[in-house]
């Protein structure tokens, strides 16, 4: 059965890795393609009879060939292959790469020497890059997520962790596997269905499920002892090509969150605190950004100060400014400065409350100020103090997290980290209220702690933009 097991087509799906591969090899084709469309506009554009070596050597300066590496940069969000799967956020995502881009470029425009930077060869870079991105990303909507492309999927262990990721990758549209079902050795649940699939068997059965649905990945959701002899199957599978996951990576990868109440007490000191410790390059190179775009930050906080300034004091009378006490990096606190967005005296009854999502203490201008995150502007000066970081977890107040670990398990872990103006929690769920919620947050929070690097800060940012643009703040 195992000879015949191995023989079976299930490396012919595609994998999630093999997906994002495609993804990129797409993107840099486009990228090329447009860089070329742009030196041949530009060329025509200065009557220039081709693309001739006198060209090359009197016209485009060495940063134009790095373009295509900008563009890719600004397609960093959509990735993440939930987004990729998506019209909408596919589109608008391009959207605002195009604007963030252009805006970028008239920026230097404005301040370069006079014919310094090329109009035509940039902007027909941009319009090419836009467009093809456009027509390439929905043909691989159309092609690349049909069910035919899907991994044909098997689940071990119809237990809560089993059935949980069962249920997220049910609610996942367009799915990222195609699941056939689950394996379980507890006789009550063969041959019933959780979140619409079926038990097919147990570990006994393991080969002969395998075969039969031409499976090409397991994904392991059981926290008890393994059955010796299906440990051995797997690694045999594996060996000829079976791909083989746990739950909580697969819980990662499809959310982009770690699964807080499916982990072992122990799994803090034996995975996550070595993963949450990053390089000292990542370390300076962040710090430095921070102090660039703490600096940026502050120049726009001081032009719009007087006029937000002069709206709160119209609106709700003095003061101006907030400050409360924080907790930042590795526990130590201190005070974060904000504009005020609610009545004074908002705890007047000495009990911290977090800001929920339609708080009655919110002023009117202060919802504009949070729908725009302007409220947060005063912040870039706790960035360049070191207080915050451009990226982070939200910093919170010592009572609140004193109050939330004793219901969430690793609530402290988030203080790792320096915490942020905006971060990976704050695009994905904005505010929380209560332990459930909360907990949520804290899987974002831990996902970025384990995961964060450069090039994952720059697209928060990039999608941070895209919720002061929309107004999507709270």
């Amino acid at each position: 059965m195992a000879e015949q097991f191995f023989r079976s087509p299930f490396q012919s799906r595609l994998s999630s890795k093999e997906r994002k591969i495609i993804l990129f090899l797409g993107d840099l084709l486009v990228t090329i393609l447009a860089l070329v469309i742009s030196l041949v506009t530009w060329a025509k554009g200065d009557d220039w009879l081709g693309l001739s070596p006198e060209f090359f050597a009197e016209r485009p300066e060495n940063w134009f060939y790095f373009l295509p590496i900008l563009w890719l940069l600004l397609m960093a969000p959509i990735y993440d292959l939930r987004r990729a799967s998506s019209v909408p956020t596919t589109l608008n995502f391009i959207l605002i790469a195009s604007l963030l881009a252009g805006t970028l470029y008239l920026t230097i425009f404005f301040v370069a020497p006079p014919k310094a930077l090329p109009r035509r060869g940039v902007a027909s870079f941009l319009i090419s890059c836009a467009v093809l991105s456009i027509l390439w990303r929905l043909f691989y909507i159309r092609k690349f997520t049909l069910p035919k492309y899907l991994i044909n999927t098997l689940i071990v262990g119809a237990g809560k962790a089993g059935c949980r990721i069962a249920e997220i990758i049910r609610g996942i549209n367009p799915s990222p596997f195609s699941v056939a079902g689950f394996i379980d050795d507890d006789p009550e649940k063969i041959g019933k269905e959780f979140f619409g699939y079926p038990v097919l068997g147990d570990s006994n059965s393991f080969y002969k499920i395998v075969e039969e649905h031409q499976i090409g990945q397991v994904i392991m959701a059981i926290s008890n002892r393994m059955n010796p002899e299906l440990f051995d199957a797997l690694t045999m599978a594996e060996e000829k090509g079976l791909v083989v996951k746990t739950m909580p990576n697969v819980y990662e990868e499809l959310l982009k969150r770690i699964p807080v109440y499916l982990l072992g007490t122990d799994w803090m000191v034996r995975d996550f605190y070595d993963q949450a410790h990053a390089s000292i390059f990542f370390e300076i190179t962040k710090r430095l950004i921070d102090i660039f775009g703490g600096f940026i930050g502050t120049v726009f906080f001081a032009i719009l100060f007087p006029f937000i300034s002069v709206a709160i004091l119209i609106d709700s009378g003095k003061p101006v400014f907030y400050s409360q006490e924080r907790l930042g990096l590795r526990g130590t606190p201190f005070n974060i400065l904000k504009f005020r967005t609610m009545v004074q005296d908002a705890e007047a009854d000495g009990i911290p409350r977090p800001a929920s999502y339609e708080d009655n203490r919110i002023t009117r201008v202060g919802h504009f100020l949070r729908k725009s995150h302007l409220d947060e502007m005063p912040q870039f000066l706790n960035v360049l103090r070191g207080d915050l970081s451009l990226v982070g977890p939200r910093a919170e107040r010592k009572e609140i997290i004193e109050e939330l670990q004793k219901e969430i398990p690793f609530y402290r872990g988030r203080l790792l980290v320096r915490p942020g103006i905006t971060g990976w929690a704050q695009i994905n769920y904005g505010y929380a209220a209560g332990a459930e919620q909360n907990a949520i947050k804290l899987e974002y929070d831990l996902y970025y702690i384990k995961n964060r690097n450069l090039l994952l800060d720059f697209s928060i940012l990039l999608q941070t933009f895209k919720t002061i643009f929309g107004l999507k703040g709270r």
